[in-house]
C-alpha cells in the first residue's frame, strides 16, 4: 500500500540539508546533496514504519510560517 508521508526540509549554517518527517517519531537524517537527502529519508521513512506498524496516524499539512522575534 502507497503512503504519503510530508518531510520537512532545513539547511543548517554548516550547509548541510535536514530532512524530518512529523508524522513518525524519530524520523529524520542529513545529507550535504538534496539528492542524497531524499535517498535517506525514504531509507529513513521505511525503517521507522518497520517499527512503528500500523500506529501512524496520518496529519494533514497546514503549511509554514516565519516568524521573526527581536532578542
Amino acid at each position: 500500500m502507497a503512503r504519503a508521508f510530508n518531510v520537512i526540509i532545513e539547511r543548517d549554517a554548516e550547509g548541510y540539508y535536514i530532512a524530518s518527517v512529523p508524522e513518525l517519531r524519530g524520523c529524520h537524517t542529513q545529507a550535504k546533496s538534496l539528492d542524497t537527502l531524499m535517498a535517506r529519508i525514504r531509507e529513513a521513512i521505511e525503517l521507522c514504519l518497520e517499527v512503528e506498524g500500523d500506529k501512524v496516524s496520518p496529519q494533514e499539512f497546514v503549511g509554514v510560517q516565519r516568524i521573526w522575534i527581536e532578542a
